[in-house]
């Protein structure tokens, strides 16, 4: 038995999974996420904000305590999207250097981030539901992965549409005006329609959504008034309530978000993007694949990352 951990920084949060490998799986020890939006302005400016990078570094810190509490043996840290697109990001890479004591955070390709994704949300479900198709929505971009088994991608591309990017780039008003959602759906389209070429979802047969916008609105597709992780695992949402709680959310306030049970308060703001991404990628998945539900999995690119390191 062997004890690793895996970080995983995205555009809106930096999460830690310490587990220890069994025979080839994994065994949770801890797992744990904070919103520190790493990804704050750089859209717009092509730079990490002095104090993304600092929030990012106080969560950092407390990951590295736990590192030595549980003894890790061996730790990969993964930074995805904002930090491939960010001018200074050494500033961020010196910082993860000196706060994990010499392990620097690798930035990944959109490919390896897929197939990592893919990898970890795909571990526990039945072969006989193969193809999938994981869709990984972050902050800044989309992941979108099509293959068989854990090992077997099939084809893969990040779309540089997350919920993060998406809002900062159209959703400017709270809430956001009708021309402002029709422009955000316009990218949105245009996006899909590359990447949808490039990773062909014919014949598909299971749609598997991962991380924190794809949780939530399968917590609130269930009515949940708290956000509960264990049901919400390989929890199966019909697309006719997913396309319902979506419009719903992008069309209400932040301050109606809040009030939300399940809704993480680092979510407020930016999940009405989300929720049009997901409402585009389902009309396009029911269309060229027939699919009619959402099957959610809370393990995703964090176990793929300590499976990557598992030996």
């Amino acid at each position: 038995m062997t004890r690793l951990a895996g970080i995983d920084c995205g555009t809106n949060s930096i999460r830690l999974l310490i587990a220890d490998a069994v025979d080839g799986r994994l065994r949770d020890v801890h797992r744990e996420m904070r919103i520190v939006r790493l990804g704050q302005g750089v859209d717009a400016t092509g730079e990490f904000a002095p104090e993304a990078i600092a929030r990012t570094r106080a969560a950092l810190v407390d990951y590295a305590a736990l590192l030595r509490v549980h003894r890790v043996e061996r730790v990969r840290m993964v930074a995805t999207s904002a930090t491939r697109d960010a001018a200074n990001r050494d500033v961020f890479f010196a910082m993860t250097r000196e706060v994990l004591g010499g392990t620097v955070a690798e930035v990944i390709s959109g490919e390896e981030e897929a197939s990592l994704s893919f990898a970890g949300a795909v571990g526990e479900l039945d072969g006989a539901e193969a193809p999938f198709v994981v869709v990984d929505l972050g902050g800044g971009s989309t992941e979108i992965v099509v293959g068989k088994a854990a090992d077997e991608v099939v084809a893969s591309y990040s779309a540089d549409i997350g919920c993060v990017r998406l809002t900062e780039r159209c959703l400017h008003s709270d809430p956001p005006t009708v021309q402002q959602v029709a422009a955000a759906r316009e990218v949105v389209r245009e996006q899909l329609a590359v990447a949808l070429r490039a990773v062909p979802v014919q014949g598909v047969r299971t749609w598997v959504g991962v991380a924190g916008t794809m949780t939530t609105l399968a917590a609130l597709a269930q009515g949940m008034t708290t956000y509960d992780s264990a049901l919400i695992h390989l929890s199966r949402v019909p697309v006719d309530s997913l396309l319902g709680v979506c419009e719903r959310l992008i069309g209400m306030t932040r301050s109606e978000r809040a009030t939300l049970g399940p809704m993480h308060e680092g979510r407020v703001d930016v999940i009405g993007g989300g929720a049009i991404v997901v409402q585009e990628l389902a009309r396009e998945l029911y269309s060229r694949a027939g699919i009619s539900e959402l099957t959610v999995s809370e393990h995703d690119i964090l176990d793929g990352i300590v499976l990557s390191i598992a030996g």
